[in-house]
């Protein structure tokens, strides 16, 4: 072991995992390196699908990715736990004890040595310290933040359904905050699935007169990353299916009863969900002594190395990698996207071949495959960028869906493999059509 280069890889989101699989094929499996996988999580799901699970549309068993198996069958090996420090001088990580449900150790502090570090953990919500929003807003960073608001959604319709009195205007009624990808989709999936759950015979509920999503933006249009054309036929389409729709609305303040807005307007919900604005764990800022950018995002070259250290690298939602114009200029930093990290991870790793064969690294540069976003069963939007066509081209409805999806059959194939990914799919399919309800656990 002791000759072997040691990669050290901590995140298991689509960039982690992907980059540990594919490791573990080209080297892993011929004992060439020793790949290790750190995550505080013992399962991994595409974080683009937690509005799913939160809404029951999903099944988390369907595509929940086991890390322990994972590593198992792809030779790599997995620690549990949660990064809490690190030692450049001599390039060990240092892990927190993780613990069970009740709070008792599973497994103790550990410390990890490396010859190559990979961060890659991901991002949160940025709630821009506004008051109330840990205490009393719903976040979806995680499986258990999914999970968390699915059972009160459900809760909350029960509740509502066998109580004696009248249903109170702030009951059933959800409020998301922020009109990115996130909150679009969760409102149009909220639309479908709580009528679902009001069907379970809970039919003291109207659900056209009882059940209420809002979704609020500060900005002047919901989607402003995409096209004004896209962000109005989206609006126009799911204020059709009911959702109320508040531009230009900043939230000054969550409350236990609701939120206030900075125009002095109160509007009571039972449910609000933080959706607006990232960044990176507030735990990386300055973290090792690397630099970061003021959304403690680790500061790299465009060959993915962190500024302050050529051995450790950073990528994904937490690295603040610049991104280059169509004329090789800076313009920003690379987004925080789900394809972002799927190109970054690809990229890792070519550099840990090169790095291991003490060649030259190389730039990564950004490409932009457009923006979309699923409006459940009723549509999707978005935007592919350029390089086929030479143009922006908008696209909604089947054709956007197809589009859409394959993101997602994309990292599957990247983590399972062609076979594993075709049977997967196929056994989604049988099912859905046996069972195709909203899910209540």
């Amino acid at each position: 072991m002791s000759t072997q280069h040691r990669i050290v890889i901590v995140g298991g989101g689509a960039g982690g995992l992907e980059l540990a699989t594919r490791l573990g094929h080209a080297y892993g499996r011929r004992n060439r390196a020793h790949i290790t996988l750190v995550d505080k999580n013992r399962t991994h799901i595409w974080k683009p699908k937690l509005h799913e699970i939160a809404s029951g549309s999903m099944d988390l068993g369907d595509h929940e990715v086991d890390y322990m198996a994972q590593a198992h069958w792809h030779h790599f090996t997995f620690r549990i736990g949660q990064l809490q420090g690190l030692d450049r001088q001599n390039k060990y990580i240092e892990l927190g004890p993780y613990l069970d449900e009740n709070g008792q150790p599973v497994t103790p502090a550990q410390k990890i040595a490396y010859d190559t570090l990979v961060i890659c953990i991901g991002s949160l919500s940025n709630d821009f310290g506004t008051p109330g929003v840990k205490q009393h807003a719903l976040k979806l960073e995680t499986q258990h933040d999914a999970k968390a608001f699915h059972s009160r959604m459900v809760n909350a319709c029960i509740r509502a359904h066998n109580q004696s009195g009248a249903i109170h205007k702030r009951q059933l009624h959800a409020v998301i905050i922020g009109a990115g990808a996130t909150g679009v989709e969760l409102a149009a999936e909220l639309h479908r699935t709580t009528r679902e759950v009001v069907a379970f015979g809970l039919d003291r509920i109207d659900a056209d007169k009882d059940i209420k999503v809002s979704l609020l933006e500060a900005a002047d249009r919901i989607l402003p990353a995409l096209h004004p054309r896209l962000s109005k036929a989206t609006e126009h389409l799911i204020t059709r299916l009911g959702v109320q729709v508040m531009t230009g609305a900043r939230v000054m303040e969550v409350m236990p009863t609701g939120i206030r807005l900075a125009d002095g307007r109160e509007i009571e919900s039972e449910l609000v969900v933080w959706a607006a604005g990232v960044k990176a764990p507030d735990f990386l800022k300055d973290f090792g002594g690397l630099e970061t950018n003021p959304i403690n995002q680790l500061v790299v070259h465009d060959t993915l190395q962190t500024t302050r250290d050529p051995n450790i690298f950073a990528l994904g939602d937490c690295a603040a990698c610049p991104c280059s114009d169509a004329d090789g200029g800076r313009a920003g930093i690379v987004p925080p996207r789900a394809q972002a990290a799927h190109q970054q991870a690809s990229h890792m790793l070519g550099q840990i071949k090169r790095r291991m064969a003490n060649r030259p690294l190389k730039p990564y540069r950004y490409r932009d495959f457009g923006s979309l976003v699923s409006l459940g069963k009723f549509s999707t939007v978005g935007n592919m960028m350029g390089g086929l066509i030479g143009k922006n081209l908008m696209i909604e409805g089947y054709f956007a869906k197809m589009m859409y999806l394959s993101l997602y059959k994309l990292h599957e194939l990247a983590i399972h493999g062609v076979l594993k990914t075709a049977l997967y799919t196929l056994a989604r399919l049988i099912t859905k059509q046996t069972n195709p309800t909203v899910k209540l656990h």
